[in-house]
């Protein structure tokens, strides 16, 4: 290993993610779909060059698949109705169009890849199912009502 390269706990590398970059992410939802964004697809890695060139990028992936899990737990455990409260708030955090994202996740699934891959597969379905349920009451609360003749 070169001397150049610090070993340094994955708790600072994990407070240094929380401090700099999740902090900014104004939800949980955005949180999670950030930190799964951050995960290859294809070999379930975690790869954040900031943190891997500030601290070793062993910690650095430790701490986004700390992180990740973590994130997720506190986004499946909460209330349908809060849900739906964090889906509203990354909805308009968004740069696309609020009804386009929704339709889109109905249609695709996209937030099916926000699940660590080490995960209770019970807590899993039902995260997804209630991100179901979510999307289709902001479907619902956006629609326009149709105008009585």
């Amino acid at each position: 290993m070169s001397a150049s390269v610090k070993l340094v706990p994955v708790q600072d590398a994990y407070d240094d993610l929380l401090r700099r970059t999740l902090s900014r992410i104004p939800c949980n939802l955005g949180r999670l779909i950030y930190l799964a964004s951050t995960r290859d697809y294809n070999s379930g890695t975690y790869h954040h060059e900031g943190l891997a060139a500030r601290f070793h990028e062993d910690a650095a992936r430790k701490a986004l698949e700390v992180a990740h899990r973590q994130v997720f737990h506190l986004v499946a455990a909460i209330s349908l109705e809060d849900l739906v409260s964090e889906l509203d708030v990354y909805l308009k955090s968004s740069n696309e169009s609020p009804e386009e994202v929704v339709r889109t996740w109905q249609k695709l699934e996209p937030y099916r890849i926000a699940v660590p891959t080490e995960v209770n597969a019970t807590v899993a379905r039902l995260f997804m199912s209630n991100l179901r349920l979510a999307l289709a009451i902001l479907r619902f609360r956006r629609e326009p009502l149709p105008s009585r003749p």
